[in-house]
């Protein structure tokens, strides 16, 4: 069965993003290799607030890569070469069955949140930036299920203070 590992960057006080939606405060290290990072995946699970924060374009996304991004606002017929689902528990439960490379929940705290309830993550893995923004948009919404990880790997990124962090969610 396919991985679905949700990722992303990480103030110290657990924000993805300021207010605003702004991230221009996660800093790049340059011993992350997002080529390898991003080979890992063939399928990316966005929120329609993120792709709004993306500028509603994918371009960071690998080109054989599947998009889908999650909305009950957008349409269908307005994006033609995108695929978008208002459903994600089942999009998401039948696309673990199917074969390929893992699967990275890319954005959307609200996303994360609804799929970790159905238990559909498999993996957290955060850069935490060491930064404090004091408000802004949590790692994880409330209210959300309490859940157990258990630690994989961590890595600590001299150059620019970085810790990658690893985890496995602990299905009780």
């Amino acid at each position: 069965m396919r991985l679905v590992r949700y990722g992303g960057a990480m103030s110290l006080d657990g924000y993805i993003a300021t207010p605003s939606g702004a991230y221009d405060w996660i800093v790049q290290d340059p011993e992350m290799d997002f080529a390898v990072m991003m080979s890992r995946f063939d399928t990316f699970l966005i929120g329609r607030k993120t792709f709004d924060t993306m500028g509603r374009t994918l371009k960071m996304m690998p080109r054989d890569a599947t998009s889908i991004i999650f909305s009950r606002t957008l349409q269908q017929p307005d994006h033609p070469d995108l695929i978008i689902s208002d459903n994600p528990v089942s999009t998401v439960a039948s696309l673990r069955m199917k074969p390929g490379k893992d699967i990275a929940l890319f954005g959307g705290g609200d996303l994360f949140r609804s799929l970790l309830q159905a238990n559909l993550v498999d993996r957290v893995e955060v850069s935490l930036i060491p930064i404090l923004l004091g408000e802004g948009i949590p790692f994880l919404p409330p209210p959300a299920p309490q859940t157990r990880l258990r630690l994989l790997e961590q890595r600590l990124y001299k150059k620019t203070g970085i810790v990658g962090l690893q985890y496995e969610v602990i299905r009780t």
